[in-house]
């Protein structure tokens, strides 16, 4: 890479249009004339729809179509969302339960979607579904990650989505017979709610004999697959397109019902159609995250060195399996299984379980964070019962930096890796020799303080494929990407790269993205892939573009050595005083008929994936009396390879270690024992605020990566990854000395009040 790219901190371009409210999401750019689509929903977890009747609904004022299942069924129409199975361990396929689009017998979960009613306006959608006869005959609610209970579907024995395993059982048993040392550890990985900062919508609209659908989502090839596969119609008339969006999180890369049906009823109607989701409807009905229990158990020998890892989870699936839900806990997981730790025995097992609940599915990390916060909890614990500190159990197990590329026990290559590195820079920014004191001021105030760690690693996800097409205008270039900012700075980081290569102003390059009309193919965003994969595309397309230009200005001067000066963004012939600008080359290869060269497409592969990894250390503070806990300091030592703009991963690594903090502190999905949610407003549930916040200080250490031409790796989940177990170990640490040896997230103020009352009994025996 070049001077520019790899540290430049250059402010996010697109920002100046967000903040003065020039951007533009789905609900503004729906057209006025558009109807209005509202969800009836399941009111109650678990039931048998006894009576459902949309008559009156239908007669009422305003209200121009209101689907049923029976309505689909009658139009021809699959009443199933798509997903992804898995396979058991024995490589049998598991039960595979449809999942409804629109309730059809039986509601499951409180918020599935029963019919769907459009209207002239919101109001009369609203008036109309008040108006619907529905009658259920409530069954029991099946609420905990075990096997057993009220049966949810009638072909899946005791509520087991899948039972999926990899590695060696035996082995890993007569590893751990033999060990040394063997120390068990059990977490709870709590149930998040999303809550992007705009919720779930779309509006479809028919344009001639076409469809389009315009939706909030990470991506828009998925979307227009199953949205022509489902209506029956060829893809080239269908068209797809994402606005900005704010906020996905993993939450909107998949499809969801009112997609669907808002594509169905402009169909049938001829008219627009428009959906817009509601706070607490989002709450209700986006696929949540995290919910699983995890037993990790360690083998070491003699020397504290690992000999076997064995794993065992549940994990909750919701009503349904969602579009990844069944992989998210199972095959994504087992990316990192082992994290940054030289083992090669292990066993690994997860089943998935129905409850009458909302589906899980992807979260900001997707498998990763739930993967290293059940194995660096695990290493904390065993760090403690083994008697050795938590950094030097890392050191004597991390992958040697000699040892890469490294085959991990699961299969992925690591291809670069310096834990030792990494780690030793966190203990010096984290100040580890000075916490001792820090500890003694905190309880002079009469307050608990403890130090968390975790070094995490990640694996890049998504298609390793991406293309890029670059057009030179008059004025400058335009680059259809195949990614789909949600707030990640996209725009910025894909101009850095141009700008990097051909010397364009950043201000003249315009990136177009999210119209499936526009870019025949992408992978859209998520698994943290858009930069490595999709400015790999970029770069290629940047260089057959200048190779192109070159020989068509050779051919025309007459000169055989025409040469590019990215610096300048100009074209040199040997022994010529002639200098032609990018600009002016891609103007005469038009004007001479070969307007092929200024506008290029290239499509690349990724050799390999990318690793980001490294450490995150979390002081954390409780009030004895009151039970409440912050985070006094954090710190960050990150291995991201190359950077193209240190600013924006600092606040891809900010964002993601605020999602973390919020999980681990404050956010608390409950279910009443009806399977009601109660956690359904913002007054409710407990979004991480401002003042949870601590300064976060960031550093990195770049080891850059060989999988990919640019060095990067991938940093938008990292954040996350990382923070769920240095805040847990963290706590941990703090009441250790009061006797206490288990905690579970969230850590709010009754929760950890109720585990000082514990070690208050402890010291009272």
């Amino acid at each position: 890479m070049s001077k520019f790219g790899t540290s430049q901190p250059v402010t996010r371009l697109e920002d100046s249009r967000f903040l003065t409210g020039k951007g533009r999401y789905v609900d503004d750019i729906a057209p006025e004339t558009a109807l209005r689509a509202y969800v009836l929903r399941s009111t109650a977890a678990h039931g048998e729809i006894t009576e459902l009747d949309v008559s009156d609904a239908r007669e009422a004022p305003g209200v121009h179509l209101v689907l049923t299942a029976a309505d689909l069924a009658e139009a021809g129409l699959k009443n199933a969302m798509k997903y992804a199975p898995v396979k058991n361990g024995d490589g049998s396929r598991p039960p595979t339960p449809p999942r409804p689009i629109l309730a059809e017998g039986r509601v499951r979960f409180v918020g599935e979607p029963v019919a769907f009613i459009v209207a002239d306006s919101l109001a009369q959608a609203k008036d109309a579904a008040e108006m619907i006869l529905l009658d259920i005959e409530d069954r029991p609610a099946k609420l905990d990650i075990a096997p057993g209970g009220e049966a949810i579907h009638d072909d899946v024995p005791d509520n087991v989505a899948y039972d999926f395993a990899m590695g060696d059982e035996a082995a890993t048993e007569a590893a751990m017979a033999g060990a040394a040392h063997v120390v068990t550890h059990t977490s709870y990985d709590n149930r998040i709610i999303v809550n992007s900062m705009e919720p779930r919508g779309c509006y479809a609209e028919l344009d001639g004999d076409r469809l389009h659908v315009a939706v909030n989502g990470q991506g828009v090839w998925g979307t227009k697959g199953e949205l022509a596969k489902w209506l029956g119609l060829p893809e080239d008339r269908v068209r797809v397109t994402n606005p900005d969006v704010g906020g996905g999180f993993g939450m909107k890369s998949m499809n969801y019902p009112e997609y669907l049906l808002s594509a169905h009823a402009a169909r049938v109607l001829g008219r627009p159609v428009r959906w817009i989701g509601e706070r607490t409807e989002s709450m209700l009905s986006d696929n949540g995250g995290r919910d699983l229990s995890v037993t990790v158990t360690l083998g070491f020998d003699a020397d504290l060195k690992l000999v076997a890892f064995r794993t065992d989870s549940l994990s909750n699936m919701g009503a349904y399996p969602s579009n990844f839900g069944m992989n998210i806990q199972s095959a994504l997981y087992s990316k990192v299984l082992t994290g940054t730790y030289d083992v090669q025995t292990y066993h690994f097992r997860n089943r998935g379980i129905y409850t009458t609940t909302t589906q899980i599915d992807a979260y900001r990390g997707a498998g990763r964070p739930e993967a290293i916060y059940a194995l660096e909890r695990a290493m904390d614990h065993a760090a403690r019962e083994l008697g050795v500190d938590p950094l030097e159990l890392r050191r004597r197990n991390f992958i040697p930096a000699g040892a890469f590329p490294y085959r991990s026990a699961t299969g992925e290559l690591y291809d670069v890796g310096d834990f030792h590195k990494l780690l030793d820079r966190a203990e010096v920014e984290a100040d580890i020799a000075g916490f001792a004191s820090r500890r003694a001021a905190s309880e002079a105030e009469g307050k608990l303080r403890g130090l968390g760690i975790c070094y995490y690693i990640e694996s890049i996800l998504g298609d390793p494929s991406e293309t890029a097409t670059i057009e030179i205008t008059d004025t400058g270039a335009k680059v259809y990407v195949g990614t789909q900012s949600n707030g990640q700075g996209h725009e910025t980081v894909y101009a850095q790269l141009l700008h990097d290569q051909t010397g364009l102003p950043l201000e003249t390059i315009e990136i177009v993205q999210g119209d499936s009309d526009l870019i025949a193919t992408g992978g859209g965003t998520g698994g943290s892939r858009s930069v490595t994969v999709q400015g790999m595309a970029m770069r290629a397309t940047a260089e057959t573009l200048i190779s192109g230009l070159c020989a068509f200005l050779g051919e025309e001067m007459d000169q055989r050595d025409v040469t590019f000066d990215e610096g300048e963004g100009v074209f040199r012939a040997p022994g010529s005083n002639v200098v032609v600008t990018l600009l002016e080359a891609a103007g005469r290869a038009r004007a001479a008929g070969r307007g092929e060269l200024a506008k290029v497409t290239e499509t690349r592969t990724l050799p390999g994936r990318s690793y980001p990894n490294g450490c995150h250390v979390a002081e954390m503070e409780i009030d004895r009396a009151t039970g409440a806990t912050r985070v006094a300091r954090y710190t960050v030592v990150d291995d991201f390879g190359n950077l193209m703009n240190p600013r924006l991963a600092e606040g891809q690594v900010h964002g993601g270690v605020a999602q973390g903090i919020g999980q681990a502190l404050t956010e608390h999905v409950v279910y009443d024992a009806d399977g009601q949610l109660l956690t359904a407003t913002f007054m409710d549930y407990g979004m991480p605020r401002a003042d949870d916040m601590p300064f976060i200080a960031f550093t990195t250490e770049a080891v850059p990566s060989t999988a990919n031409p640019l060095g990067m790796k991938g940093c938008g989940e990292a954040g996350t990854v990382g923070a769920l177990a240095a805040v847990a170990n963290g706590v941990l640490d703090a009441l250790w000395p009061l006797g206490i040896r288990q905690v579970d997230m969230p850590f709010t103020p009754a929760r950890v009040w109720s585990y000082l009352q514990d070690g208050r009994a402890v010291a009272a025996e």
